[in-house]
This record gives structure tokens, sequence and C-alpha cells, in this order.
């Protein structure tokens, strides 16, 4: 799979409305930030989130770098954190 198709395929799913199915992705990141603070003890932001999930989809392809998901999704995750930092 060439480098433009999987970030083709990264923004046709970060840029399609997913708010009817998981709410607004800076509000949901903020969610999930405040549960993952609590549980871990330390402050965790939205931008932290969309990083702290790339790393999982890198840890991922670690394990099965054939697996061309991993590398859309990360690329997704990634676009979500540069949204909620601004």
């Amino acid at each position: 799979m060439k480098r433009a198709e999987i970030l083709d395929e990264a923004k046709a799913i970060v840029t399609k409305d997913r708010a009817a199915d998981h709410g607004d992705l800076e509000d949901n990141f903020k969610t999930i930030a405040a549960y993952w603070s609590i549980h871990l003890g330390v402050d965790i932001t939205a931008v932290d989130v969309g990083l702290m999930m790339t790393l999982l989809k890198c840890a991922r392809a670690k394990s099965n770098s054939a697996h061309m998901d991993n590398y859309r999704d990360g690329a997704g995750y990634m676009a979500c954190a540069a949204e909620c930092a601004e």
C-alpha cells in the first residue's frame, strides 16, 4: 500500500461525521483523558489521548507489520491529536 493511499484512507475516516456514533471528537478525547487521569493518578490531556492511541497503533504494528489498519489508524490519531492541540 502506498503512503498516499494510507493517508487518504485515514483522512476519509477522521473527516466523516462520527459524532452521531461517538460524540464530538474533542469532548470524547477529554472524557477519555479524565478517565485515564483518574486511573493513572496523573493529568492526561485530550492531546495525550491522541498520542497514546497512536503509540498503541505503533505497538500493534510492531507485532504485525503487515496489518495496514495500524498505519492508517495511527495517522488518523495523530491528526486528531493535532486538532485537539489547536
